[in-house]
C-alpha cells in the first residue's frame, strides 16, 4: 500500500486490482498524471477516464451532485461494481470529463483499491489495467509487462480481481429513471429490483 500511495503522491502511474478487473489509474485531481495514463494505455483521448473513490463521503470530491436518486443509488450499489455518470467538478481535469462534463464514478468493492483512495484523500482514475485494443485481465501474470514497465508501483497479492464483467455504467435521467451506458456485473434486474426504470443506451 504504501509505495503506491507514494507514486500516487508523486504523480507516478500505478497498477492495482479493483473487484472486476486490474486497473491503471493515478491522483485523478493530476492533470499530468492522466494524461500519463491515456499514455501508456494508447487510449483515446476522447474517451473520459472513469473513477473511483473510498467512500460515499468522498464524492464530494467529483461532484456536486446530491439529488436523492443519486444517493439510493449509491447507497444501494456502493461499494460495488456500478459506475454513476456525474457532472464533473469544473476543477477536475478535462480527460475525466466527456463534452457535456459528465464523468463515471464508483466505490471500489474491492478493500485495497478503497482504501488506497482513502489514504490518498482523493478520487483515483481506474481504467483497466491493459493496452488499448487488448483484452482486460484479472490475474496478476495476464498483466501485459510492457504496460507494467512503465508505471511507477504495481499491487498483486491477493485478494486478486473475480474477474468477468466489468463495471456496469449508469446515467441517471430522473428520480427513478436510468440509462445503462454499458452492461455489465449488475443486471438490469438488480437495478429494477431498487426500484428504477432502466433504459438500454444504443451504444450498449
Amino acid at each position: 500500500m504504501y509505495e503506491l500511495l507514494k507514486a500516487l503522491q508523486n504523480g507516478e502511474v500505478v497498477v492495482y486490482p479493483t473487484e472486476t478487473l486490474y486497473a491503471i489509474g493515478c491522483d485523478a485531481t493530476n492533470a499530468a498524471a492522466c494524461q500519463k495514463v491515456i499514455d501508456i494505455k494508447g487510449r483515446s483521448g476522447a474517451k473520459p477516464l472513469p473513477l473511483i473513490i473510498g467512500g460515499l463521503d468522498m464524492l464530494d470530491l467529483v461532484t456536486d451532485e446530491k439529488p436523492a436518486a443519486l444517493a439510493h443509488l449509491a447507497e444501494s450499489f456502493w461499494p460495488g461494481p456500478l459506475s454513476i455518470l456525474v457532472k464533473a467538478l469544473p476543477e477536475l481535469p478535462a480527460s475525466l470529463s466527456d463534452d457535456e462534463g459528465y464523468t463515471s464514478v464508483r466505490w471500489s468493492g474491492h478493500a485495497f483499491a478503497s482504501e488506497l483512495s482513502r489514504r490518498l484523500k482523493k478520487p483515483i482514475v481506474s481504467t483497466s489495467a491493459n493496452i488499448s485494443g487488448n483484452p482486460p485481465v484479472a490475474l496478476p501474470d495476464a498483466v501485459d509487462p510492457e504496460l507494467i514497465a512503465q508505471v511507477g508501483a504495481s499491487y498483486f497479492d491477493p485478494p486478486w480481481p473475480r474477474g468477468g464483467k466489468a463495471s456496469t455504467v449508469v446515467r441517471l435521467l430522473g428520480s427513478t429513471r436510468l440509462k445503462i451506458i454499458r452492461e455489465g456485473a449488475v443486471s438490469v434486474k438488480m437495478l429494477c429490483d431498487k426500484g428504477f426504470s432502466v433504459t438500454l443506451s444504443k451504444a450498449v
